[in-house]
């Protein structure tokens, strides 16, 4: 694909430039990484990519919470640097795939400027897929609408796992009722029929909407049985590619599953088709996240605990919740280890 017309402006890494080399250098021991950024905005393709590598390998000397947060600035300031200069290629995919990088895995100085770029790549593919008549995806259900056998999902849980009582099921509960009811008693409760008013029930089962919005985006994903499996492991796979894996319905597949991960903010056509719960400031604090998890059926999440509260929103398919009182905490056999203590050992 030849050169096209046009840039990705970034008005934010211009102005934060020397102050982010200023302290990568002086926090961070960064010199190379500063000479190769300087480099870069001469035009040396190579010397940003090499100031990327630097700051990736900042990004994995250590646990996450050791990272010093200016070396996910300075990965921001060189995914900027390589997008752009694949842009100008017309190599729009690796373009696409660097900012998404960036967005993941950088601070939050630059984002406007990763976010732009992403809407601007977003642009010119659409009008070329228009202009080439590329614009039609092949559509079809990503889930086949089978309807639900209670009898045989009954059979597939463990023993004894319905030995107790049944969750509360109400239908269009008020806010009042919801606090009343069950939040200040600390009780769960399934809320029906109030989600049908979200685009996402009608358009997140489509191939091609998902396809058209996010297919090309870069996302992290979950590789294994689940995070207490030796062999589990994380990777960075286009939407399209994860999709791919979902309905090629290969049973002896290691499963990939996409969970945890700040998805809406980082492809916000999919954030436009949800709308937050009044329920969520049921207890008059600040939203804490809000996250997706989506993969293919029979995905298993080990016995585990958040440190804050939740609501589930199952839009597709569905998913059987087994809850315990805080007061068993410690009869469910909970690890020792400071990074799972939070997870229970047993299956």
């Amino acid at each position: 694909m030849g050169p096209t017309n046009g840039h990705i402006e970034t008005p934010t890494l211009e102005r934060e430039t020397a102050t982010i080399l200023q302290r990568v250098t002086e926090e961070g021991g960064g010199y190379t990484f500063a000479r190769m950024i300087t480099a870069a905005r001469e035009g040396d393709a190579r010397a940003a990519e090499v100031a990327r590598e630097i700051a990736w390998e900042q990004l994995h000397c250590g646990p996450w919470h050791s990272v010093q947060p200016i070396w996910r600035e300075a990965y921001s300031m060189a995914c900027l640097h390589v997008a752009k200069h694949h842009f100008s290629t017309g190599d729009f995919s690796e373009t696409l795939k660097t900012l998404d990088l960036g967005l993941i895995m950088g601070g939050t100085l630059l984002r406007v400027d990763l976010e732009s770029g992403v809407d601007k790549v977003m642009g010119v593919t659409a009008m070329e897929e228009r202009e080439n008549g590329n614009g039609n995806i092949n559509g079809g259900l990503l889930f086949s609408s089978v309807d639900f056998n209670e009898d045989e999902v009954t059979r597939l849980l463990p023993m004894k796992s319905l030995s107790s009582k049944f969750v509360a099921r109400r239908s269009e509960l008020s806010l009042e009722g919801f606090l009343r009811e069950y939040y200040l008693l600390g009780l769960p409760v399934i809320i029906s029929d109030s989600m049908s008013h979200w685009p996402a029930r009608a358009r997140w089962n489509n191939l091609e909407y998902l396809k058209r919005v996010a297919g090309g985006r870069t996302v992290p994903v979950e590789v294994g049985k689940n995070y207490l499996c030796s062999d589990w492991k994380q990777e960075l796979i286009t939407f399209s590619q994860f999709l791919e894996r979902i309905q090629s319905g290969n049973t002896s597949a290691v499963p990939t599953y996409l969970a945890q991960h700040p998805l809406f903010d980082q492809i916000k056509e999919l954030r436009k088709d949800i709308l937050v719960p009044d329920y969520c400031y049921a207890g008059g604090g600040e939203l804490r996240s809000i996250n997706a998890w989506f993969g293919p059926a029979e995905t298993v999440t080990p016995l585990h605990h958040d440190p804050h509260h939740n609501i589930l929103a199952q839009v597709v398919g569905k998913k059987y919740v087994r809850l315990y009182a805080a007061s068993l905490s410690e009869e469910l056999y909970p690890h020792s280890e400071t990074m799972l203590c939070n997870s229970s050992q047993t299956t």
